[in-house]
Parts: structure tokens; sequence; C-alpha cells
């Protein structure tokens, strides 16, 4: 009996490690999103009837001297602002609601707004998710600087593309396809993030600058969020101290990095969207919930909260850069629509508005049905 309440104690203690990392990654990412949403939306004028994090049914919530209802909602995977004139949570225009408005209301009414303001009401939640990953990027840049090791070679992996093309250990790489290098992160990135096989490099080897050509391999590599395919050049960073070097950043310098990191997040998501969809990525490779609360948990776990706010900004990027997305339902679909508007001096029939919403619905939906499916596989291999 006693060890079997051991086990039920660890087991609980297990799950709640993973559910509490997570909920606060989500849970900070979806508000600041959100609030993007509201705090814009306030400024524009529009009444807004509803603040939630999480759907269906409301857990605890509150009504503010505005109207505005704030709310926790039982299920914790995104949240909405539903603004004044709103049919739902998708920000469907309510043309019954429309119709009986008064004066008063219509000044409120989102749909009602010029067309620069619903744009920028909207566009507002993905900034924001940006602005927070380049915060975190950069305060912790400021407070614990970072550690930048030299594109200087250590080891040559045997029968690696690096070792075919003639790189030797006390190679310094200075360019890749014309690009020049200066840590061993970039080096990284540069390889991972690359288009073609092959790739021209130069690396300075006794003071003489070297040309090479390598034709890069993909492997695949089990990371926390799965199976990861990206092309390795086979060699690993000098272990000298020399090598390695710790950076400070003054604030200016930090947000400019942090910033960077930012672009560097988007640049890669637009890469991998890119191979994905003409087929030189798999499917397989996409995470959801369930991975991302295993990945908070052990980020938790094992680099503190420092780690998991890292983390945090990484999943902000992420849900900013898809948001964006032309796909109706999200916000990048309602800046479609807001640009048909603007450009045609009219907005897109209701009809065909509702059209796109509903198969936007269902690629929504069925998107978030895979990712969980390939969470669970994943778990079982």
């Amino acid at each position: 009996m006693a060890d079997f309440l051991a086990v039920a104690v660890t087991s609980v203690w297990g799950v709640l490690s993973y559910i509490g990392p997570f909920l606060f990654v989500l849970g900070l990412v979806i508000f600041v999103h959100e609030y993007g949403h509201y705090i814009v939306g306030r400024w524009c004028g529009v009444g807004i009837d509803a603040f939630s994090l999480g759907f269906g049914p409301k857990l605890i919530g509150w009504r503010d001297k505005r109207g505005t209802e704030w709310k926790l909602a039982a299920i914790p995977l995104g949240g909405y602002v539903k603004f004044r004139g709103d049919l739902n949570a998708a920000s469907m225009p309510d043309d019954e609601a429309a119709a009986a408005m008064s004066k008063e209301d219509r000044a409120l009414a989102l749909q009602f707004k010029p067309v620069w303001q619903r744009a920028a009401i909207v566009a507002a939640g993905p900034i924001a998710n940006f602005i927070l990953a380049i915060v975190i990027f950069s305060g912790t840049l400021m407070v614990y600087g970072r550690y930048e090791v030299a594109p200087v070679v250590g080891v040559v992996e045997p029968n690696s593309p690096a070792a075919r093309a003639g790189v030797l250990a006390g190679d310094r790489i200075l360019t890749i396809n014309g690009t020049k290098v200066e840590t061993f992160e970039a080096l990284r990135n540069a390889v991972s993030g690359a288009d073609n096989d092959t790739m021209e490099i130069e690396v300075a080897r006794n003071r003489v600058v070297v040309p090479l050509t390598l034709q890069t391999s993909v492997v695949e590599q089990k990371t926390p969020f799965g199976m990861m395919r990206s092309r390795m050049l086979g060699v690993r960073s000098s272990a000298n101290p020399e090598d390695r070097q710790l950076r400070e950043f003054g604030p200016g310098e930090a947000v400019v990095a942090g910033s960077v990191q930012v672009v560097d997040v988007i640049r890669q998501s637009i890469r991998f969207l890119g191979r994905l969809l003409t087929g030189r990525e798999h499917v397989d490779q996409l995470s959801g919930p369930i991975k991302i609360a295993e990945v908070s948990g052990k980020v938790a776990e094992s680099g503190g909260f420092v780690s998991l706010l890292s983390l945090a900004a990484l999943v902000s990027v992420s849900i900013g850069f898809i948001n964006l997305l032309p796909i109706p339902i999200l916000d990048g679909g309602h800046l479609a629509f807001y640009a048909y508007e603007a450009l045609f001096g009219r907005p897109l029939t209701r009809r065909r508005q509702e059209m796109f919403f509903r198969i936007g619905f269902a690629l929504v939906i069925a998107l978030m049905a895979f990712s969980v499916i390939n969470d669970i596989v994943q778990k079982i291999k």
C-alpha cells in the first residue's frame, strides 16, 4: 500500500510539475497577445464586452467599470477579446445587432471603425507577442550577458561533410556562401537553415584564407520538441577558453540583440514553413500542446525560471508568426479581409467572409488535432 501511494504521489507531482510551467508559458503568451488587441481597441475607442483567457466555461470573472467582463475559462489553449458588435470570439460582425444599434453604440462598434483602425487592432496581438519576446531576450542579455564561442573548429567528425571537404581542427570559419560568420552559433544557424546542399565556405588556416566547397547532409536529431531534421557540417566548437568569452550588453545593445533574435526566429519559421509546403520537411515535426507542456516542465526543472522565460519568448514569437498567416479566423485572415476592403473600397461580402471563416476554422481544428495526435505518437516512440 505504501509503495502504491508513493508511486501515485510521484505521478501526480510529475503531472503538476508539467502543468504549472505549461500554464505559465501559455498563459503569459496568450494574455499578452490578447492584451495587445485590447489596449489598441481601447485607444481606438472601441467598446470591449469581454476579455477571456481560455475558452469554454467560465471559472472566475469580474466586470470592470467600463463594462468589460474579465474572465478565466476552463480550456487554456487560447483566448479572445470580444469587441462591441462582434458576433463571436472570432470577431465576425453581428449584422442583426448592428441594425438595431443606437448611434452611441455604433460609435463604439468595431465594424464601424475606419479600416486602418480595425487593422491596427488586429495586428496589435502578434506585435505584442514580438514585443514580449524582445523584452525577455533583451532583459536576459542585460542581466546575464551571453557567452559567445568563436567559429573555430575543435573537432571534425569522421566521414562528415566537413571532413570530406577538407576542414581541419583549428580552422576558423570566416564566411558561408559569402556571409561573414562571427560566432559558432551563427555558423550552426547558417548551416541548419540553408536551402541548398552545396555550401561555399572560407576558413583561416595558418593565416591563410582557404576556400572550400561542402556537400552538406540532412540528419535527424532527437530534441525536446521531437525529431528535427537539419543540415550538419560535422564539426564541434573549440574547447580553448580563449575562443569563449562572456559578452555584456548595455540597454541599447540588448534591445538590438533581442530584436535580432526575434527576427531570426521568424526567419527560421518562414524557412521551415516554405520547406514544409514544398515537401522538404515532414509534418511530424509540428509540436502541439502536449509537447509544449512536456518541454515547459523539463525546462523549468533543469534551467529554472530564466530558462522558462526564454521558452516563453520563443513560444510568443511562434504564436505571433502563426497568427499573421493569412488564414481566416486568425489575425492574418482578418488583415487579408481589411486589405481587400482598403484596395477595392468595399468589404468582402458577408457570405464569402462566413465561407472563408468556416474553412479557416476547419483548418485550425485539423491542425490542432494533428499536432495533438503527433505529440502522442512521438511520445509513444
